[in-house]
């Protein structure tokens, strides 16, 4: 319970006393009634740890079945619209926002939902589904998909998801992690790379224009020659 706490006045800097954290914030409550669910659910008493997860969600809006294994030391922000499932691993020091899935991809049984190892960010409206593994110390973009495992250390946007950042050493640094204004676009890159190219063949285009322009020129000036020695022959200029 702590360590969900001390993960709160971590990565949230709106947070302005513990107070204010038991009592304002619903990704902590989500978690807490998840502890009791879980234990529930890994006793086998049926009913009552469904119940309490679809209690949580109406009051929370946060959706975490009472199988899911999630470790102490995270934080869900916000929250609303996260859900979270059955055989879904959540290692500590994890950030998840609002409107997050953690999904199978079909019925499947088994492990059919996605692990998150230490220290990873998953930015708002991210899904992550199927049986996958998000190594320690990575990012997800807000508004991805991902469906593959993503290596130590890597950043990931897109749909599908792809990795567009690697490693370049462990970094659980708060700052680096909250920072997702530096999250890398590859839309843009793409973009600005095409409209290079364009740029590129539109100069070419038209230095080939003033090319033939030149020629054409001159071929109108050997045409006028050639037309007044004919003209100059016929004339009987030269006999």
């Amino acid at each position: 319970m702590f360590k969900n706490i001390k993960a709160i006045r971590k990565f949230d800097p709106a947070a302005r006393s513990i107070i204010e954290i038991i009592l304002c914030y619903p990704g902590l409550h989500a978690l807490w009634f998840h502890k009791i669910a879980h234990l529930l659910y890994v006793l086998k008493i049926p009913l009552f740890p469904r119940l309490i997860n679809y209690f949580t969600r109406m009051f929370t809006g946060i959706d975490i079945h009472p199988g899911a294994k999630i470790a102490n030391g995270i934080m869900i922000d916000h929250g609303q619209g996260v859900v979270i499932g059955e055989t879904a691993i959540i290692e500590e020091g994890c950030l998840i926002y609002q409107g997050v899935t953690l999904g199978g991809t079909g019925k499947e049984s088994g492990k059919r939902h996605p692990t998150l190892r230490r220290n990873v960010v998953v930015g708002a409206g991210a899904k992550i589904l199927g049986n996958i593994t998000i190594e320690e110390n990575c990012r997800v973009g807000a508004g991805s998909v991902v469906m593959r495992n993503v290596p130590k250390g890597c950043t990931v946007v897109g749909i599908p998801g792809k990795i567009v950042k690697t490693a370049t050493g462990v970094n659980d640094d708060t700052n680096n992690m909250l920072d997702h204004g530096e999250m890398p676009d590859p839309v843009a890159k793409v973009f600005s790379v095409v409209l290079e190219k364009i740029e590129t063949q539109q100069k070419q285009i038209n230095k080939l224009y003033e090319d033939l322009r030149k020629v054409d020129s001159m071929h109108i000036e050997d045409t006028k020659d050639d037309n007044e020695m004919i003209q100059n022959f016929i004339n009987g200029d030269g006999i």
